[in-house]
């Protein structure tokens, strides 16, 4: 298979989806001749023009507003949000009308719109433009939220996305853009809800999204020179969330580490740890569940700060010492 960068697989998503079907189209701001904030647009306009490919005011709650309109209408609109952060300004159209409409109408009425959203620090955006506010959106019924770790999960994910028939929020992690993955030639999908093993083992669970899945992944390689063989659980939905693919795998290890860069107060670590309690695998585990998340603060500007408020590599190596030792 061909190896494409992350940005690759999700423009090529859009495209060949914009192809397929006339009702896909585009907006955002800056994603027309600058393609994109983060380029993952650039060259669309070329092919597509300014009626699919729609450069719109700087107004998030104009943007999702208007793409909730017209996906209720029969168009399948795709938002790009500069940054996550700046969904804020959305949260109206987006939960209160794109949400529920569907349930509102008895079914129908469908809002078959996505609402891609680059999050994540690592930057040195700061504050404003560095969050990872993926729970806020899970906690919506109504909405689903997806998270891909590789360019392969992005493009086949991203298709089944523009393909359902409810808002689906696309969580892109900016510093994955440039990353690079085997991706098929051809159609192809992921279904939603769907969890993936990136890595088998037999000591210990992680489960974790987005950029957390590569340190995850560097810090099993490395410990597994110690003789821990470690588990990585990749949701790629997180709603729906495929609780049956972790509780299978915490039943085989016994151990749970839930990893995540959004901070800890309300994170959706503590989704995943309060569905396994509820769940068969509570009666497998031999040590407390643990979770890793990023610290309770606003992501710094300064570069040492900044990689201190979240998970690194040598924290979920620690971590997973930690609970296969079971010494806290």
């Amino acid at each position: 298979m061909p190896e494409i960068t992350y940005r690759e697989a999700i423009h090529d998503a859009m495209v060949e989806e914009m192809r397929r079907d006339e009702q896909v189209f585009l907006m955002g701001e800056d994603i027309g001749v600058y393609g994109g904030a983060f380029g993952v647009s650039a060259g669309m306009l070329d092919e597509f023009g300014p009626e699919r490919v729609r450069v719109t005011p700087i107004s998030e709650c104009c943007i999702v507003g208007s793409a909730t309109g017209a996906a209720l209408v029969g168009m399948r609109p795709i938002v790009e949000i500069m940054f996550m952060d700046f969904s804020m300004l959305a949260m109206e159209p987006l939960v209160n009308q794109a949400a529920k409409a569907r349930y509102m109408f008895g079914g129908k009425a469908q809002v078959p719109m996505v609402v891609r959203m680059p999050n994540g620090s690592g930057s040195g955006a700061a504050a404003q433009h560095s969050q990872c506010l993926e729970t806020l959106f899970m906690h919506i019924p109504g909405l689903k939220v997806v998270a891909p770790s590789t360019p392969y999960d992005a493009k086949g994910l991203l298709i089944s996305s523009i393909r359902d028939l409810n808002p689906v929020c696309f969580v892109e992690h900016k510093m994955l853009y440039k990353s690079k993955g085997e991706v098929p030639e051809g159609e192809y999908s992921i279904p939603l809800g769907v969890a993936d093993i990136k890595r088998e083992g037999i000591d210990i669970t992680v489960v974790t999204t987005g950029i957390m899945v590569h340190k995850s992944l560097d810090a099993a390689e490395k410990l597994s020179t110690e003789g821990i063989s470690v588990e990585i659980v990749d949701p790629r939905t997180l709603r729906p969330l495929d609780v049956e693919t972790i509780a299978k795998s915490v039943k085989k290890t016994g151990r749970l580490l839930v990893v995540h860069e959004a901070v800890k107060t309300a994170g959706w670590a503590g989704e995943v740890m309060a569905s396994i309690s509820e769940s068969p695998a509570w009666d497998y585990l031999d040590t407390p569940m643990r979770r890793l998340t990023g610290k309770d603060i606003p992501i710094p500007y300064n570069r040492i700060l900044e990689r201190a408020a979240v998970p690194q590599e040598e924290d979920i190596i620690r971590e997973i010492r930690a609970v296969v030792k079971n010494e806290y």
